[in-house]
C-alpha cells in the first residue's frame, strides 16, 4: 500500500453548492483523512491523505464536485506524505 497526500484547490461554482459537505463524506466512506475549506477568492481548497488509489478518487470526484458545481478548474500539488490527520473535516 502506497500512502500519498494531495493539496487541492478548485475552482468555479463551488461554493453554495454542497461541496466541502460532499468532499468530507466522499473522503470519510474512502479513508481519506485531510481537510477542506471554502476561500475568500470562491475557490475551495482541500488536503487529502491516505491510500494512493483513495486519495485519486477525491481528485477525481474534485474535477465533477456535487450536483449543482460547476468545476472550471483543479490545480493538484502532489506533497510527502505526513500522516498528520485523525478523520477528514471540514475547516471554517
Amino acid at each position: 500500500m502506497v500512502n500519498a497526500r494531495a493539496h487541492v484547490f478548485v475552482s468555479g461554482q463551488v461554493q453554495g453548492v454542497f461541496f466541502r459537505q460532499s468532499t468530507r463524506e466522499k473522503a470519510r466512506t474512502s479513508g481519506v483523512t485531510g481537510w477542506v475549506r471554502n476561500l475568500p477568492d470562491g475557490r475551495v481548497e482541500a488536503v487529502f491523505e491516505g491510500e494512493q488509489d483513495a486519495v485519486n478518487l477525491l481528485i477525481n470526484y474534485c474535477r465533477k464536485g456535487p450536483v449543482g458545481a460547476t468545476i472550471m478548474d483543479v490545480d493538484v500539488k502532489f506533497e510527502k506524505f505526513a500522516g498528520e490527520f485523525q478523520n477528514f473535516k471540514i475547516v471554517y
